[in-house]
């Protein structure tokens, strides 16, 4: 099946259609809620929680004995919170980093769910088979009342941010001035992360423990480098993201033997590299294309700076001796000549040149400017 056939079949087949909105919601929540962790420099954060997340799905399992995905993402749920409140107390109680308590907490309990499903796995039941679906995910298990769940989670989401969106702002950009402002932010902080478990817990089944966290991410960070606007890049990062897990889904459902999960987050990847390469203000292409235009511009302002110095100790710019000492200059190339020819600023006569009157006012602007600047 080829793209094109996967599009046209994307309405009408349950599995493709199910698939496809479940892997596009969980794209544009992460996404939305992935800018506030890149904002507020907790990257390592999705992906704690998400390796935190694993224990509580090893023990929903061991404690029920079922494999009922709403059960599993129930502990899952518990043991991601547990394990971002641990976070919080470590930073807040100790002399210890964020980044040290994101590592600390991330191989603690992944190394925890890790031995639970070694264990799991040697019980003689068969009904443990498929656990290690939520380390690296699977889509094609997503069923119509996941999307739905999906679905309730991300409309309470937005609603919740939308009602504490100045909140939420204020607290991004300056926590200390949101309290003077009588704000609770240790209630906005929990209600932002929690929101942040949530949207990691739900995309376990489909991306899976170890690339969640950049499902996360990489949406948010593809969009921070298009806009300032914290609205503009909250939105971006959500049109990214369900993009990305269209896409992603697409390419994986077109082609054998390819997971949905990891073509997902390479899709968003591409995004991140495609970012970071054109966006206007920020792409490397833009500032390499700033950098020799603003290393141009400063080529003809020394080339003016050099022709002002010398026109400035004779009385008349245009005679044949001043000429003759500015054509002896070496230091200009023939563009940055011609640049100044077309600007009026130097008059070309064969392969001599000349200072005008406007480029000697010009010069002398400059000069004067450099000379306040130095002062």
């Amino acid at each position: 099946m080829n793209l094109q056939e996967y599009f046209s079949l994307v309405f009408s087949d349950y599995t493709l259609r199910t698939i496809t909105l479940g892997t596009a919601i969980l794209g544009a929540v992460t996404g939305m809620l992935g800018s506030f962790a890149v904002l507020r420099k907790q990257s390592l954060l999705g992906d704690a929680i998400s390796h935190a997340a694993l224990p509580g799905i090893a023990l929903a399992f061991l404690i029920t004995g079922a494999k009922d995905s709403n059960t599993l993402l129930i502990g899952a749920l518990v043991s991601g919170l547990l394990g971002t409140f641990w976070i919080r107390g470590i930073i807040s109680k100790t002399h210890l980093k964020s980044d040290t308590a994101l590592g600390l907490i991330l191989s603690l309990f992944f190394g925890f769910g890790m031995l639970l499903l070694t264990f799991i796995q040697k019980q003689p039941n068969a009904n443990q088979a498929g656990l290690d679906k939520y380390l690296f995910g699977q889509a094609a298990t997503l069923v119509e009342s996941d999307v739905w769940l999906m679905a309730i989670i991300t409309g309470i989401c937005v609603l919740v941010m939308l009602l504490f969106w100045k909140e939420f702002k204020l607290l991004l950009f300056d926590a200390d001035y949101t309290k003077t402002l009588g704000f609770n932010t240790k209630i906005i902080d929990i209600l932002i992360t929690t929101f942040i478990v949530l949207a990691i817990v739900l995309g376990l089944q489909t991306v899976g423990v170890v690339l969640m966290s950049a499902m996360l991410l990489a949406p948010a960070a593809a969009a921070r480098q298009w806009t300032n606007s914290l609205s503009t890049m909250v939105f971006l990062a959500a049109i990214f993201g369900a993009f990305s897990g269209v896409f992603g889904t697409a390419i994986s459902a077109s082609q054998d033997n390819l997971s949905t999960g990891p073509v997902i987050v390479l899709v968003a990847s591409v995004f991140v590299i495609f970012s970071f390469v054109f966006s206007p203000s920020r792409g490397l292409l833009f500032r390499q294309i700033r950098f020799i235009s603003n290393r141009r511009d400063l080529e003809l302002q020394k080339t003016l700076s050099f022709m002002y110095h010398i026109a400035e100790t004779h009385d008349d710019i245009s005679h044949p001796h001043t000429i003759k000492i500015l054509n002896n200059f070496q230091g200009f190339t023939r563009k940055t000549l011609q640049k100044l020819v077309d600007k009026n600023y130097v008059t070309l006569d064969g392969t001599m040149w000349s200072l005008t009157e406007e480029g000697f006012e010009t010069a002398a602007n400059l000069y004067n400017q450099n000379i306040k600047t130095h002062e």
